[in-house]
């Protein structure tokens, strides 16, 4: 156990309170900013705050002692835009390294003066990880709905670049921090991930959300809370919480909400209440204010870590690690293995849910009308053909874009920044659906909910596998497995067995994917080809969802249904019926969602 979590076990966590509140105190000039080394800087440095951990480091020491001096067990880096995407509005991109590591060892110089007057006291340093001034899921051109202010390669690149600096600096923990795009975090916490997995030291991760909206359940992208959660679930977390933008008041039914949700520790750090200008403070919550509601918080149940953000001070860390001294911590609540997906709303698989549509005319390989209408570079129309999918009940929305006419990367990015765009289609999970491996990917560093991978096999070998399943369980996606390896495609019962056991086999042992984001599709084979030994295919598919359920714990099963009836294309009202009566039987046995035309499917009891 580390001693992070062993603290926690024991007692509730103090965390600082705001640094930009205690560095504005100090009045500091232009000439303060720059200090000796930028004097002739060609940009104005004057608010540059993480640029103090080199020009004025005593003044960030002092702060943090200050703050671990009024009782805070964590303090918070001084490097909430120390990375290149931040830093480039003061043509200082390359900075972004030094300035976190100087960060880091100001918090650790602190550490180390308050520790030679209280020894036996436990103290972290946090490596704060902010959201960047640009956005990858929010489009920045009022008339271009696809236009972003950065991607998600550069964010990787820039946060890789300051988690060093922090790790070089002696960070204990890193908490990335003020989420309000959850695709900017997801990029975040990619590049830790894999620094960690390249061989740098491993510390604790955090996580922190902003809402910006009193009274609203919607983060800034138009996430809920419990659609936000699903998103990060895939990080292996120390604590998640909620920061800045709102006060106690404001906060309360969210932080509430969280703690019921999360399989991991808690965290609050609200502001000093919404700001106001025309109080002295900026902010209304006083120490004496602050602390009894955050109290309360604790006494509710809902709290690990405790904090405050924007116009908290010394004073009201002081009061607030009074206030929740000896109140028993939070107990982490078991939450049942399901299979949980969002877009910027939840969905979550139960066993008692019903059978979930996946929408499958958003396919260019399998709806002509709207292969057509990206072929014609009509977006905007076949943004229309993705909403009547929804409308028509479907609940997850496979995007395909495999067409030898098409750039798919290209045509895969534009159409996802498009829906993200749309509210009322991007509410549900994404099927980021292609043979193609960069296409796959592209999909996943833009969408900012949990999404579905569709799909990895067997079919190039354990290696190739086992490398794609470590990627997209790194973005944060459930993945669909097709019964295919080096041998082929499964068509009997025992070969589709086979397969599923084996890559369920890796998938859980060797790569740690949780078996509720595992997505078994066993093949839906064509039948009535006039080949006898294809007459079984259908049963064979139905045969191996039931053993699937019996012996693969948690994994789920889908299909593509409407390969089963291809035999009869030009005959829909077959096609149809075969459909419905497919599914009828395949559900019963356990298949629990499928691509289907959800606004063309019979009712099997009405079927003649």
């Amino acid at each position: 156990m580390t001693p992070i979590a062993q603290l926690l076990q024991e007692r509730i966590a103090i965390l600082d309170g705001a640094m930009g509140t205690m560095i504005q105190q100090r009045r500091l000039d232009e000439a303060a900013f720059r200090g000796e080394r930028f004097r002739d800087w060609p940009k104005d440095l004057k608010g540059h705050n993480d640029l103090l951990n080199v020009t004025q480091p005593s003044i960030i020491e002092d702060i943090h002692r200050q703050y671990l001096e009024a009782g805070a067990d964590i303090v918070e880096t001084n490097t909430f835009n120390s990375q290149a995407i931040s830093l480039a509005d003061y043509q200082m991109q390359n900075l972004g390294y030094e300035l976190s590591k100087a960060g880091a060892e100001c918090a650790q110089r602190a550490v180390a003066q308050v520790r030679t007057a209280q020894p036996a006291r436990r103290y972290f340093v946090a490596g704060a990880i902010g959201p960047t001034t640009r956005t990858s899921s929010i489009s920045t051109d009022v008339n271009n709905p696809g236009a972003r202010g950065t991607t998600y390669d550069e964010l990787v690149a820039a946060y890789a670049d300051q988690t060093r600096g922090l790790l070089d600096g002696g960070a204990d923990l890193l908490l990335v921090e003020t989420i309000f795009d959850t695709l900017n975090a997801k990029a975040a916490f990619f590049a830790i991930e894999q620094l960690f997995a390249n061989g740098v030291r491993q510390v604790p991760i955090m996580a922190s959300v902003t809402f910006i909206q009193a009274g609203s359940n919607r983060g800034v992208t138009g996430q809920t809370v419990e659609a936000f959660w699903n998103s990060i679930s895939h990080v292996p977390l120390l604590s998640v919480g909620m920061n800045c933008a709102l006060g106690p008041k404001e906060m309360r039914p969210l932080i509430e909400e969280l703690s019921r949700i999360a399989p991991v520790y808690v965290s609050a750090h609200p502001n000093a209440g919404l700001p106001n200008p025309l109080l002295p403070t900026g902010f209304p919550e006083t120490p004496d204010t602050l602390a009894p509601q955050l109290r309360e918080w604790a006494d509710s149940g809902w709290l690990n870590i405790v904090g405050g953000c924007c116009g908290t001070t010394p004073a009201h860390i002081k009061l607030l690690a009074e206030a929740v001294r000896g109140v028993t911590p939070r107990t982490i609540p078991r939450i049942e293995p399901y299979t949980r997906l969002s877009g910027l709303e939840a969905l979550t698989i139960r066993p008692d849910s019903n059978f979930v549509n996946i929408g499958e005319r958003t396919n260019v390989t399998g709806s002509p009308a709207f292969a057509k209408l990206i072929l014609q570079g009509k977006y905007e129309d076949a943004l229309s053909v993705a909403r009547q999918q929804v409308e028509g009940g479907a609940q997850i929305i496979d995007v395909n874009m495999d067409e030898g006419m098409l750039d798919s990367q290209a045509a895969m990015e534009k159409f996802l920044r498009l829906i993200a765009s749309e509210p009322d289609i991007c509410k549900v999970p994404l099927m980021v659906d292609s043979s193609k491996w960069d296409v796959l990917e592209t999909g996943l560093k833009n969408i900012q909910g949990k999404p579905v991978v569709n799909s990895i096999s067997l079919k190039e070998g354990e290696h190739k596998f086992i490398e794609q399943a470590t990627l997209i369980r790194r973005y944060g996606a459930a993945v669909v497995v097709m019964a295919f390896d080096e041998k082929g495609q499964a068509d009997s019962l025992e070969r589709k067995q086979e397969i599923c056991a084996r890559s369920y086999r890796i998938l859980t042992e060797t790569i740690g994917f949780r078996p509720t984001d595992i997505i078994f599709d066993p093949n839906v084979l064509t039948v009535a080809t006039g080949i006898d030994e294809h007459n079984n295919y259908a049963v064979n598919f139905i045969e191996a969802t039931r053993w699937i359920k019996q012996h693969l714990p948690g994994a789920r099963v889908s299909g593509g249904i409407s390969n089963v009836s291809f035999s009869f294309r030009g005959n829909n009202v077959v096609r149809e019926a075969m459909h419905s009566a497919f599914l009828y039987h395949a559900i019963k046995a356990g298949l629990d969602m499928g691509i289907v035309n959800a606004g063309q499917l019979a009712v099997y009891e009405e079927i003649p």
